[in-house]
């Protein structure tokens, strides 16, 4: 039997933003249980050479999960960006975009348009807040390769079963659990004894995960030749198997196009995932010219085979943002020892990177709350 005051479980974002806010205040009596191998959930990050981000460096990294955020709105999340010394800049827009109007019509040349605010995206990728997080921790609270199955009140405990990577399993006894994972993997891969009160477990398992039902395709070039055409990277298409397609190209680094396929999830499972690649880059020659055609590495993550990630339910859904259900539950025995902190339960954002920081601090500042409660 291991203890700890605060067990954290998922290393993504929130998991690691709510580590370091109880080391901010003392706090180093918690343990950070994350299922996968590498910390980062859904912000994975990949070298234009191809090797994923752990264990690397450098700022030639491109974004397989979210890429963006907005500064202008997203105050908190900036705040951590400065406050961690990372370099940001801004998506390229400039110039004319691509758009195939049906299956049947050319690509045709439309004018451009800007976000307001801009869209922002760190040198290194999302992954580089990871890091940054990550290298102000305690590497001894952090266990990767343990996935949580259950959790049991056990009057003014509770007690967690991890399963490592090799089968074996553990069990730690904490007075409070930080959920940093998406609500509806919550539900559906971890038992709860009691259970949870049934109109919450329904919102959970009623929350769709944002980027579960996605994929994205990178296509890496020495020079962002599409730029000397005056064209953004910017596309759209009703013909696919991208329906969506941006510039992705490092300031001082290599170029890329990337996209969102519109395939559905159930449809690319049939799929081996060279004929998706040879797809995508007969798109890109389509839309963007023969240069296209032949990129120096590329890439295709699809987020609904992550079993860490994506549940059955989110591989039928549609991918949309939807409100934030009750982070914690409000009577009963799970009353004041578990709260939801995983983006989701953002009230602002939630699913963005931004939203992950926000639930992450309320759920530490509700730490604070149940404690004078319990007093």
């Amino acid at each position: 039997m291991q203890t700890a005051r605060i067990a954290i479980v998922g290393a993504g974002l929130s998991g690691l933003y709510a580590a370091y806010l109880l080391e901010q205040r003392g706090i180093r009596d918690y343990v950070l249980l994350e299922a996968r191998e590498v910390l980062g959930g859904r912000i994975l990050s990949v070298a234009a050479q191809g090797n994923m981000v752990a264990g690397t460096s450098g700022v030639d990294r491109f974004d397989l999960g979210p890429s963006w955020f907005w500064p202008g709105y997203q105050r908190q999340l900036d705040r951590l960006v400065h406050d961690l010394g990372l370099e940001r800049f801004e998506q390229f827009e400039d110039g004319d975009m691509v758009v195939e109007r049906s299956p049947y019509e050319p690509p045709i040349r439309s004018r451009g348009y800007f976000n307001s605010p801009p869209s922002m995206r760190l040198l290194g990728g999302m992954a580089a807040l990871i890091d940054a997080l990550r290298e102000r921790l305690d590497a001894t609270r952090i266990l990767t390769g343990h996935a949580v199955s259950r959790l049991r009140h056990m009057g003014k405990c509770v007690e967690l079963d991890s399963i490592d990577s090799s089968d074996r399993s553990t069990t730690w006894r904490v007075e409070h659990v930080l959920l940093a994972m998406p609500p509806r993997l919550v539900e559906e891969t971890i038992e709860f004894i009691p259970a949870l009160p049934p109109t919450l477990a329904r919102q959970w398992q009623a929350t769709a995960t944002w980027m579960a039902p996605h994929a994205k395709y990178f296509a890496i070039y020495e020079r962002p030749f599409w730029r000397e055409q005056g064209l953004s990277g910017e596309a759209r298409s009703a013909r696919g198997p991208m329906g969506e397609i941006h510039d992705a190209s490092i300031p001082d680094g290599s170029a890329a196009l990337f996209g969102f396929l519109g395939v559905p999830a159930r449809v690319r499972q049939d799929l081996a995932e060279e004929q998706l690649r040879s797809l995508c880059r007969a798109q890109l020659e389509r839309m963007f010219g023969p240069q296209a055609a032949k990129p120096k590495a590329e890439f295709l993550q699809d987020w609904a085979q992550e079993r860490y990630t994506a549940t059955l339910a989110d591989r039928n859904a549609g991918g949309q943002h939807t409100m934030a259900p009750k982070a914690s539950p409000e009577t009963g025995p799970w009353f004041g020892c578990l709260t939801g902190i995983g983006s989701e339960w953002s009230p602002q954002f939630p699913g963005y990177v931004a939203g992950a920081i926000e639930a992450a601090s309320l759920g530490v500042q509700a730490l604070s709350a149940f404690a004078e409660q319990a007093d």
